[in-house]
């Protein structure tokens, strides 16, 4: 039986951090989907991945390890991409009896389902459809409705799931070490909750306080002079947290992303850049993001109320008090720029100027608060990613320009610029 991710229909929804990204490669805790999915599952089963077609060459790329959008045997079964997997789950459906052309359900969410590969919707001379259709699927098979399984439904729900999944990520990770280079006088506090890797460098005067949850740094990371960390912060390899940075609440910061200022509940993504003194909290910043020095984020209503999206024009409630910005990739904004509570920056979109901006920013527009927004023109865009890419030492590969050009073009053509 060949084991299938899928991305289904529902994720349009995620847009934009989805638009250079399958949902499982989305980060909540410190792990993305799909590495949630590895841990308790790659062991006893081989994974084949399904990705929109726009994704699938560069994806290629970046993990030439995973099987991707082949269909070897006849005999399939399906996991939904957007769940976050752990141990139960994958006990489960390793241990449960599932018969063919039998599916379970989650409201009208498709968890999982085994079928013949003829059966399986939108499949055309052995080409996977971009997304499954599991609204068509299911009227083709014996679904049974189930509760109590964990997924991402919203495009907030990465951010609104991050402090659980901070907690399930660690529960599997050694802590108790220290092995990289730390000055005498930085303060360690609770070393039965940190682990440092060797090749870190954590410099005079820092503060790591695991009192009341864990931290965790990777190798080469540099923390340095007087920065505070503490409570649930993970550090990925050749990260850096600058001079008098304070980073603490539930924060994820990618490999090779820089962070500064204060930043709490959030999740930065590899190649990012928050360098600066400003506030960064319950926030999702996408890979090659750029934010200028003394950027602020608003993450809660002066109300108290619920914070309410603005998406494809249409006001939409999140049911959360907290959350931030929402950034694609490779979208920058200036120095004090300042984003209203729920506000969503689109893909490779440059905001400047004084004041708020709107709260939906579109993906590929370039402008202000008191301009308006325009296109960003395409070989700008590329030309722009392609000089931040080398600036960190990793090339724009043919696949990467084309997916970024695809992307671009279908960004740019839905909207209209008066």
């Amino acid at each position: 039986m060949q084991y299938l991710v899928f991305e289904d229909d529902k994720v349009s929804r995620m847009k934009p951090l989805v638009n250079f990204k399958p949902v499982y490669g989305l980060y909540a805790g410190f792990r993305t989907l799909a590495e949630k999915l590895e841990a308790f599952i790659s062991d006893r089963v081989r994974l084949t991945w399904h990705l929109r077609g726009h994704l699938a060459p560069c994806y290629r790329e970046q993990h030439p390890d995973r099987m991707v959008n082949r269909i070897d045997d006849d005999d399939l079964f399906l996991i939904n991409g957007r769940l976050l997997f752990d141990e139960a789950m994958a006990d489960f459906i390793l241990g449960e009896a599932f018969e063919p052309l039998s599916a379970l359900m989650q409201g009208d969410n498709l968890l999982f389902a085994r079928l013949p590969r003829e059966r399986l919707a939108g499949m055309r001379d052995g080409v996977l459809p971009d997304l499954i259709d599991t609204r068509l699927l299911a009227e083709t098979l014996l679904v049974r409705q189930v509760e109590g399984f964990r997924l991402i439904e919203h495009l907030w729900d990465v951010v609104a799931f991050h402090p659980e999944e901070m907690e399930r990520d660690a529960a599997s990770v050694e802590t108790g070490f220290i092995e990289g280079d730390v000055h005498p006088s930085a303060v360690i506090v609770n070393r039965a909750n940190i682990a440092i890797a060797p090749g870190a460098v954590v410099k005079a005067g820092a503060v790591l306080d695991a009192e009341d949850g864990f931290i965790i740094i990777g190798d080469g990371v540099v923390v340095e002079p007087q920065a505070v960390i503490m409570n649930n912060v993970f550090l990925s390899p050749w990260s850096r947290v600058k001079a008098c940075a304070r980073v603490y609440s539930n924060v994820f910061v990618g490999t090779a992303s820089k962070v500064g200022g204060e930043v709490e509940d959030s999740i930065v993504e590899p190649f990012a850049n928050k360098q600066h003194d400003g506030f960064l909290g319950h926030s999702y910043i996408s890979s090659w993001c750029n934010l200028g020095a003394g950027t602020n984020t608003s993450d809660l209503k002066n109300n108290y109320g619920s914070v309410k999206l603005l998406m494809d024009g249409l006001e939409v409630s999140t049911g959360l008090q907290f959350l931030g910005l929402l950034m694609g990739d490779h979208s920058k904004c200036s120095i004090n720029s300042m984003f209203n509570t729920g506000t969503i920056v689109g893909t490779s979109s440059n905001v400047f100027g004084g004041g708020f901006p709107p709260k939906e920013v579109h993906s590929f527009t370039w402008g202000s608060a008191a301009e308006g927004f325009g296109p960003y023109m395409i070989e700008k865009a590329v030309e722009t990613a392609r000089k931040v890419m080398e600036r960190r030492q990793v090339a724009m590969s043919a696949a990467y320009e084309a997916m970024f050009r695809f992307v671009a073009g279908r960004e740019q053509g839905r909207r209209i610029f008066l």
